[in-house]
């Protein structure tokens, strides 16, 4: 499992995902960003951002 918590990315965002791909990972934290914090033009620097922010997860 890979895990995004968007708090690590936004302060005090308690937002967080996790699925089995990264690929979906990233797809929902996108969306997140648009919806909650506003973000209109993501760009390859943030989808990077997240990227380098996703962890491997214990849970199932």
């Amino acid at each position: 499992m890979k895990e995004f918590h968007c708090g690590s990315l936004v302060p005090g965002c308690n937002w967080h995902t996790r699925h089995e791909e990264e690929a979906e990972v990233i797809r929902r934290a996108v969306d997140h960003m648009r919806e909650t914090h506003g973000e209109t033009i993501i760009r390859e620097s943030m989808v990077e951002a997240i990227r380098s922010r996703i962890q491997s997860s214990n849970a199932a």
